[in-house]
């Protein structure tokens, strides 16, 4: 079912950030959205492109780089989709950190401090956070894959119920739609929407860049090639547009609650006054990233590394491979601000994945004719 694929993949706290980000960096809601519609519908293209391949002849994406870079060439395009499937796994580690030292601030008295003063522009404990929820998805890769697929079939559907209650929440404190529908953006001409608009956008299709590459791992399993193009048409710019508009609305919402544009849910969480609604927020959405984080994000990359280096590296040797860059890409540099989110992480790898995807597409419908 590409529909459940898509909302299963799209329904997580990166892409809430992400649209909440270009409010952040001075969109209004209507110019976020567009945005992000259209970044979709664009990226659309290569990924219906490579996805063709996988349902015609049951390959997954590994076996189709090689008709493009060959055997040992293929392994290029295979590391470079991994290590940046190590920068996601370090970008939701450290969202998940966030969540649980939110959760451990409301439970345990004076933890923001229980440590002494922190470094780098964080508490000690919140450092302590990133590390254990860190730890806990190596445990996991080690110990627990049956645990994770007991929980990941539930995790996108929590973080949507979640990200509606949300909804519910910012439209009632701002005295419904109107007032968030109304916030205006920063930029008063067209000369100055561009410099954002363009490399905004261009950071919306490099956000599913990866899937752009590895469809095909999904689109084996298909039917039939119409199976997976209505699917996909139907549920990538739909499911992406609507998550993504709850989070424009909810952020819009936040410059009227609390005088600024709050882009982070678990910051934006954090400032809730019932303990117990933080708490068990923060612990469902500890479990949700986690179920996450694994599935999308250490599976891929760690299958990578081992089957590039198979006498050295075993998958769970590539999981905790994947963990270690995760750390070395330094994710609270990356998610600091709405800026290092879109314009450095995003856009910054876009490019590399977009050629390779290119390669692959120009090889397999111009050269190939389509055969393989």
């Amino acid at each position: 079912n590409y529909a459940a694929l898509w909302v299963s993949m799209a329904h997580c706290i990166p892409t809430y950030m992400l649209a909440s980000g270009l409010l952040a960096a001075g969109m209004n809601w209507w110019q976020a959205l567009i945005t992000i519609l259209l970044g979709n519908l664009i990226v659309l293209v290569p990924i219906l492109l490579n996805s063709h391949p996988g349902t015609k002849y049951g390959i997954p994406f590994p076996v189709f780089a090689r008709a493009a870079y060959g055997t040992l060439g293929s392994n290029v395009p295979a590391l470079m989709r991994a290590l940046v499937a190590c920068g996601w796994f370090g970008i939701q580690a450290w969202i998940g950190g966030e969540a649980l030292h939110t959760m451990f601030m409301t439970v345990v008295p004076g933890w923001a401090t229980l440590l002494g003063p922190g470094f780098a522009g964080h508490a000690a404990t919140e450092w302590l956070s990133f590390l254990l929820f860190w730890g806990l998805n190596i445990f996991i890769i080690y110990r627990g894959m049956n645990l994770l697929r007991a929980v990941e079939n539930w995790a996108a559907p929590f973080v949507l119920i979640m990200t509606g209650a949300l909804l519910w929440w910012a439209v009632s404190r701002a005295h419904g739609f109107g007032p968030l529908l109304a916030q205006p953006g920063k930029f008063r001409t067209l000369g100055e929407f561009l410099p954002v608009f363009v490399p905004s956008l261009t950071a919306m299709i490099g956000y599913w860049a990866t899937l752009s590459l590895n469809m095909p791992d999904f689109t084996r399993f298909g039917r039939s090639q119409r199976e997976q193009i209505v699917g996909q048409i139907v549920a990538l710019p739909t499911t992406m547009s609507v998550f993504a508009g709850m989070g424009v609305l909810i952020t819009s919402a936040t410059v009227i609650i609390y005088g600024e544009a709050i882009w982070d849910p678990i910051h934006l969480v954090s400032r809730f006054s019932s303990p117990v609604v933080v708490a068990i927020s923060m612990f469902t959405a500890v479990v949700a990233t986690l179920a996450v984080n694994i599935a999308a994000n250490v599976v891929s990359p760690a299958n990578d590394f081992a089957n590039a280096f198979p006498r050295a590296i075993s998958f769970k040797t590539g999981g905790l491979i994947t963990g270690l860059l995760g750390i070395v890409i330094q994710p609270w540099k990356l998610l600091a601000d709405p800026g290092g989110y879109i314009f450095t992480w995003l856009l910054g790898y876009s490019g590399g994945l977009g050629s390779i995807a290119g390669v692959l597409i120009a090889d397999y419908w111009i050269v190939r004719k389509r055969q393989l």
